[in-house]
Parts: C-alpha cells; sequence; structure tokens
C-alpha cells in the first residue's frame, strides 16, 4: 500500500503551491501551516535542494471526530500535502494517504474518518 496520492502538474513551482493552496480550501480544508523545507534547510546547514514545500491541510469537522475518537491522533495531525520540483523541472504535489499514516494505531473507531479523509485527500490531487 502506499502512504500517498501524487500528482506530477505542468506549472511553475509558485504556481504549484498556489494551486494546491486554492484547491486544499476549495475542497474544506484550511492551510495551518507552511514549511519551506529547502529555504530552512539551506539556512540551517548550508544545503541546496529543489524547491520542496509542506502544506500542514486540516479539515476542522473531521480532525474533531479523529480528536475524539484517539487523543493522540494528533500526532498525526495535519495531513501534509507537499509540492516539490523534481530534478528535470517538473512539479509533483503528492497528498498523504491517512488510512496508510494510521495502520499504526490500533482503534477501529478512527476507521470511518480515515476512510472518509482518504477520499477528501485523493479528491484533492486529482483536482490539481
Amino acid at each position: 500500500m502506499s502512504y500517498y496520492f501524487s500528482k506530477t502538474l505542468d506549472l511553475p513551482f509558485d504556481e504549484a503551491v498556489t494551486r494546491a493552496r486554492t484547491v486544499i480550501t476549495e475542497h474544506g480544508f484550511g492551510v495551518l501551516t507552511e514549511i519551506d523545507v529547502a529555504a530552512t534547510l539551506k539556512k540551517k546547514i548550508d544545503a541546496d535542494m529543489p524547491p520542496y514545500v509542506i502544506l500542514g491541510a486540516c479539515n476542522p469537522k473531521m480532525a474533531h471526530r479523529a480528536l475524539q475518537a484517539e487523543n493522540k491522533i494528533g500526532l498525526m495531525l495535519p495531513c501534509n500535502i507537499i509540492v516539490h520540483q523534481l530534478d528535470n523541472g517538473d512539479v509533483e504535489v503528492a497528498g498523504v494517504d491517512p488510512i496508510a499514516s494510521m495502520q499504526a494505531v490500533q482503534n477501529p473507531a478512527l476507521e470511518e474518518t480515515a476512510s472518509k479523509v482518504r477520499t477528501m485527500m485523493k479528491d484533492i490531487i486529482e483536482a490539481l
């Protein structure tokens, strides 16, 4: 089982980040965090890498349901979506598969919520 869904976009990197943020919002999520991994690694350890951003997406209703079922599930929130530039210049957007990421949690009460969020994440990636 793959732990993510992805799509390659024929857009400049900054436009792909903007497009991802827009589609995330259109699908009922908000972006709680945005981490510029490439800039952070350059600043902290002087490492060069292609552009790479992590968007922490959250659907409040789904997060609330998950937290009610498992109070430590916040360790796996928000749902991360990455935007990164490939070596050939294309840009890939990938979103986490919550079913794969929550397999370690032995709580059947999370299954329905994870399944719904999985569908939502797939829809986001497909809509790009």
